[in-house]
């Protein structure tokens, strides 16, 4: 119903023109009801100085002046009520209308990026990456090979030639002969004439190197 009232955009445009004519004639229904308003507040003005003036027949026709009055004012309430329900059902035909506008919209534009879009292009292209980067792999092992007569020469073999240089190095280290400055023998000196202790001297760089040389064969 909504498609064939609101599907097209003449049809959008009449809704919106019904619901600015709707909006006015509502303006013009509370405006109406104003002046009624001030008609009945005159009416009863009237009717007090009547009753004080003891004029009973014209302050009962104020009185039937404003019933007359509030019963129009009440014609209005109904009138603008039946417009408030007509406005709210366009406003929501038209806000139902554009939602699905919309859908279909996106709908569209969805059915094209996936004809734009097919499931076996996306898989050939895959399959043309991988292969490439498989290519791309197969040319760097070839470029890092070996050639010449590099590629004669035998890894376990060069392994073992670097440990046996390995072991004569360290064989010669410890070959190497090692002198100790013999320590200084202890003198007595009474107790109120011992000197302050001296401060330790420094190792020689030979020493430095024996220490160093010491450890490495504790690890």
């Amino acid at each position: 119903m909504f498609n064939r009232l609101f599907g097209k955009p003449k049809e959008q445009a009449n809704a919106l023109t019904t619901l600015e004519k709707l909006h006015e004639t509502l303006e013009m229904l509370e405006k109406k009801e104003k002046v009624l308003e001030k008609k009945v507040a005159a009416e009863v003005e009237k009717a007090k100085e009547f009753t004080r003036a003891k004029n009973k027949r014209a302050a009962i026709q104020c009185l039937k002046r404003k019933r007359l009055y509030e019963q129009q004012m009440e014609q209005l309430g109904n009138f603008q009520l039946r417009i408030h329900d007509q406005m709210i059902m366009l406003e929501g035909a038209k806000a139902t209308t554009e939602t699905v506008d919309a859908l279909r919209t996106g709908a569209a534009a969805m059915k094209a990026m996936q004809k734009a879009t097919n499931i076996d292009d996306v898989d050939k292209t895959m399959d043309e990456i991988n292969e490439q980067t498989e290519n791309m792999k197969q040319i760097q092992e070839a470029l890092s090979a070996p050639i010449g007569a590099a590629a004669d020469f035998d890894e376990d073999e060069l392994e073992a030639e670097l440990e046996e240089l390995e072991g004569a190095e360290l064989e010669e280290q410890l070959l190497q002969p090692t002198t100790i400055a013999p320590a200084a023998p202890a003198q007595y000196v009474p107790a109120g004439r011992r000197p302050t202790r001296p401060a330790p001297q420094k190792n020689t760089a030979e020493e430095d190197e024996l220490a160093a040389l010491q450890a490495e064969m504790a690890m």
